[in-house]
């Protein structure tokens, strides 16, 4: 069972939270990865479900989520965050890293690289989001460390929807995925990466459209060895040795989020608070608007 009330004092730095934030449950596959990974690690999770998905909106809209919840997450004193959104990671990374004073993770990077070590065949696709594809993030981190390789995309933009939904293998699922991938089956391709954290809970779904043959580069657990990697090279890992605190927001549908959540991490969860976001926004104030209005402007 997950603890949500440890009263540790997490005195320094070092056992502050790593917080995370994606646009609803699809960031809870990076979670369940960061635990596996790094299991005495406190988590700050800030799920989005007010405003998913993000994947059909515009990038400036994109920016400003990022810039919102990553100020959420700071004012719970984490010491890194981790983009656990596909879509923000393609277009609101740079300035994530440029801006806050803490470092900023994406899943973009991870993906790529684990994609490449993984083809034989040199022929791989991606799947995400209409912003991530448009974004072309992926593509081009892997043409950067292997030029030689034919990258073939394709936006899946029900998939979102039926992950929050809780359809993970039934037969719309399956139908959806059929129709969105019939052309890799067609590209032969030998690795498919899973170019956002909600399509992992699908996995067994997209397996079954393109066999058993095809190897899943899951980005949610590629990132998550990556921050085990920076928080020991950086000397941020945790020296506490008690049970883990994971605290969970969400900005709407707390029981639904609940329900599927537990499904998926395989855990009972005493506590999922529900935020409200557009309170929290209005109490940043005209000063923390025109902050990112500015960064806005100058990313034009």
């Amino acid at each position: 069972m997950v603890s949500q009330d440890n009263t540790q004092n997490n005195n320094g730095p070092n056992n502050a939270s790593i917080g995370v934030f994606d646009s609803g449950i699809g960031g809870l596959t990076v979670v369940k990865h960061l635990r596996d990974l790094l299991p005495c690690e406190d988590i700050v999770y800030f799920g989005d479900t007010a405003r998913v998905p993000y994947g059909t909106k515009s990038e400036d809209v994109t920016k400003r989520f990022a810039f919102e919840n990553s100020h959420f997450l700071l004012e719970h004193d984490v010491k890194i965050i981790v983009v656990a959104c596909n879509t923000v990671a393609s277009t609101a990374i740079h300035l994530l890293e440029k801006h806050l004073e803490i470092p900023v993770i994406g899943v973009i990077q991870p993906g790529a690289e684990a994609c490449v070590k993984q083809t034989y065949k040199k022929k791989v696709g991606v799947i995400g989001t209409p912003a991530t594809i448009r974004s072309e993030s992926y593509s081009r981190k892997i043409l950067k460390l292997d030029h030689k390789i034919k990258v073939i995309d394709q936006a899946c933009p029900l998939f979102v929807p039926l992950v929050e939904e809780g359809f993970f293998e039934d037969k719309a699922a399956y139908l959806i995925a059929k129709r969105y991938l019939n052309k890799f089956i067609a590209e032969d391709i030998d690795t498919l990466i899973l170019g956002c954290t909600h399509y992992p809970m699908l996995r067994k779904t997209i397996q079954r459209v393109l066999g058993d043959n095809v190897a899943m580069v899951d980005s949610g657990r590629e990132t998550a060895k990556f921050v085990k990697q920076y928080l020991k090279e950086n000397n941020l890992a945790t020296s506490q040795t008690v049970k883990p605190r994971l605290k969970i927001y969400v900005s709407d549908l707390p029981h639904k989020f609940q329900q599927i959540a537990e499904r998926f991490l395989q855990n009972s969860l005493s506590h999922i608070e529900t935020i409200d976001f557009e309170q929290f926004l209005i109490n940043k104030g005209k000063d923390f608007r025109n902050y990112i209005n500015e960064i806005l402007v100058q990313d034009v």
